[in-house]
């Protein structure tokens, strides 16, 4: 019986210590492994680096950059445009299907597009058109105009465009109440000028309703194009109310 423990127990050792020289070689070859992974790690980020710095040097490279800017000649108006060229029976007729039907009464001399927005009103159902002030002065301590909670409404506004083409014009109107904001942008198109005023009306909305949608809120109405001239910036509060102020019935 001892002579058969004393057997089982070499045998385990022999077991244990074979097991601890596999271990420790495995230790070894993955150690061998991770250096040769960092090395290679290593490697590509200065590849990399040298990509990046043959690239800079190709940026520097003055023979690659042009000897003289390009130039456009000086800016012109519409109205100078449109004269140059009206003798060209083919170029007058591609600039009138850019451009539309341009009055040239509306033309001027300036460079830039002028937009003055004429009227700017909220259209209700069944109630007077709510016409805002132009040009409106802020007056924090009173509310511009009040409408009734869920109540169907559309903001309509006409404007007039002088002087040259006015593109990307857009409409953005953000409005505050408790911390919560909500902005809607509309992009409204690329407009000729002309004398008679272009008209816009928005797509109808339902001014929310409740016990947490009365109160007064803070907004603010832009009309800016894409080159970023803003031609109206107002600021304003009004109130949403259970029902119409009696004064409007």
């Amino acid at each position: 019986m001892s002579a058969a423990v004393g057997i089982f127990s070499a045998s385990k050792q022999d077991g244990l210590k074979k097991n601890e020289r596999n271990n420790n070689e495995e230790a070894r070859e993955e150690k061998k492994n991770n250096n040769n992974k960092f090395v290679d790690d290593n490697e590509a980020k200065n590849n990399n680096v040298d990509d990046e710095n043959e690239v800079d040097e190709e940026d520097d490279d003055p023979k690659l950059k042009p000897e003289k800017e390009l130039d456009l000649g000086p800016p012109l108006s519409l109205k100078e445009q449109l004269e140059m060229d009206k003798d060209d029976e083919s170029l007058r007729r591609w600039k009138e299907q850019l451009l539309g039907s341009v009055d040239m009464s509306a033309l001027g001399e300036m460079e830039a597009a002028e937009v003055k927005i004429e009227r700017l009103s909220i259209v209700c159902r069944g109630r007077p058109d709510i016409v805002l002030p132009i040009p409106f002065v802020s007056n924090p301590k009173s509310s511009l105009f009040i409408l009734k909670e869920g109540s169907r409404y559309r903001l309509k506004f006409s404007f007039t465009v002088s002087h040259n083409v006015v593109s990307g014009l857009n409409y953005t109107n953000t409005v505050w109440k408790s911390g919560v904001r909500e902005k809607t942008k509309v992009m409204l198109g690329t407009f000729s000028p002309r004398k008679d005023p272009y008209t816009y009306e928005l797509e109808e909305e339902t001014t929310p309703s409740g016990l947490f949608a009365r109160g007064s809120y803070s907004a603010t109405t832009k009309f800016v194009d894409d080159d970023g001239k803003a031609y109206l910036d107002m600021n304003y509060h009004f109130e949403i109310k259970k029902n119409w102020p009696s004064n409007n019935s």
